[in-house]
């Protein structure tokens, strides 16, 4: 009953003919940010849950895989995940899985609730700047948990979880998630202040909420838990996916395209549409959906990435490819992490005018793109850089796309359905091939 199948690897690149204008209609997997802490909260009963619009990426495979190495199962069928958790005795996570995903961190969590024990090595992940855990941490402890590091391993035990009042130091969504998974099963009430309050915070709760815990107050930044003694399975659908809605509002914008984007909440992408609005773009909302096009050259913008509902970090990429084509000098400021304007090198290569420093970019919009071999350095900036691909004049590959498929449902497949030309290859063959019918 359980499988995984890891797709993708350091060796596969995407191929693309650029210069073609997306058209037409996409719809957007459910959330990547969301379902991954909902696959570690699936630990948290002893029965079975149904995950509905559950998207088929390599990072939900590593999180399920984890679940199943604990002693649970898991199945797809269609875009639905069911995992059993009812046979789960362990609570030491797998170091070869949790070296490969930052959302790992989230069973501690998860099985420090159910278990009062959860032993894990440091979460992987992207490279995009420091993602300290102290806020996890500082949590656990004010619940009662006994928490130490010991050879990079993370252990937390308690004999007894309780209530707490905790003021979150900084804004952190992984820490709200995770304290609020912990408290949920502890004795008594607790407050979370300064609270994140993302989209797929509320997610979490809502799925925690269907599982029987008591949670109020998520999506504002004061959350108040009221502790159960048990969780039950429950049958749940993930939002939609923002970011991957959002990258794919700039492929139109950057493509001089005309694109609706369907299975959509826009009160979670408002940042993103303002600034598409900013920039010159034609926005259109529906109750689900989105339509974006942009018949003429766009213009220049400031932006500055912030916690929702501020301007995400997670799109800070795409924008910045998008306005690298634009006409005049924009600023974007990276607020969140550090190391997240390593795809301006890249872009460079592909004839983009971007100075960085420190935590700003400083981009002086250019008449167009050249086809370019680049390298995806993360997930949002691999993205990225497909959307310059897809705007540049000739054939960009870009490598390292295990990056990219971590975090998008049929990427290329959507893409084409829009009119992009675009091929997953793996080797040197394939690639003069496209290249010849280019």
């Amino acid at each position: 009953m359980r499988y995984i199948v890891f797709s993708g690897g350091k060796m596969e690149r995407y191929i693309i003919a650029g210069k073609k204008r997306l058209e037409g209609k996409v719809k957007i997997s459910g959330a990547k940010n969301s379902v991954l802490p909902l696959i570690a909260a699936s630990v948290m009963n002893n029965g079975v849950t149904h995950i509905h619009n559950c998207p088929k990426i390599r990072d939900v495979l590593v999180m399920a895989e984890i679940v199943g190495r604990l002693g649970g199962k898991f199945f797809f069928s269609g875009d639905t995940l069911t995992l059993f958790t009812e046979n789960i005795r362990s609570w030491i996570l797998p170091e070869d899985l949790t070296g490969e995903i930052r959302a790992s961190v989230f069973m501690t969590g998860a099985l420090l609730s159910r278990f009062k024990a959860a032993e894990t090595a440091k979460p992987g992940g992207c490279n995009i700047g420091s993602r300290p855990i102290d806020q996890h941490l500082k949590g656990f402890r004010a619940l009662g948990a006994e928490v130490n590091i010991r050879h990079g391993a993370i252990m937390a035990s308690a004999s007894d979880l309780h209530g707490s009042h905790i003021f979150m130091d900084m804004v952190s969504v992984g820490a709200t998630i995770n304290v609020m998974m912990a408290a949920s099963m502890a004795r008594g009430n607790t407050t979370i202040e300064n609270a994140a309050k993302e989209p797929h915070v509320v997610d979490v709760a809502n799925f925690l909420n269907s599982m029987g815990a008591n949670i109020k107050g998520a999506g504002t930044d004061v959350i108040r838990i009221k502790g159960v003694d048990t969780l039950h399975g429950t049958s749940y659908a993930v939002v939609p996916d923002m970011i991957e809605a959002g990258t794919y509002m700039f492929a139109a914008a950057a493509t001089k395209g005309d694109v609706l984007v369907k299975n959509v909440i826009p009160k979670h992408l408002e940042a993103t549409t303002a600034k598409l609005e900013e920039i010159g773009c034609d926005v259109e909302e529906f109750d689900d959906a989105i339509r974006v096009s942009a018949s003429r050259r766009l213009g220049r913008t400031h932006v500055k990435t912030q916690p929702y509902p501020g301007y995400p970090t997670d799109m800070q990429p795409q924008i910045a490819v998008t306005l690298a084509l634009a006409n005049g000098t924009s600023i974007v400021t990276e607020s969140i992490f550090e190391n997240r304007f390593k795809y301006a090198d890249e872009l460079a290569r592909m004839g983009a005018c971007i100075k960085v420093e420190g935590n700003t970019a400083i981009i002086d919009g250019v008449e167009k793109f050249t086809g370019a071999e680049v390298s995806a350095p993360d997930l949002r900036a691999g993205a990225a850089l497909v959307i310059a691909g897809l705007a540049a004049e000739g054939v960009t590959v870009v490598d390292d796309i295990v990056y990219i498929l971590r975090g998008y449902e049929d990427f290329d497949g959507k893409l084409r359905g829009l009119g992009a030309e675009i091929e997953r290859v793996n080797n040197a063959k394939d690639i003069r091939k496209f290249r010849l019918r280019a």
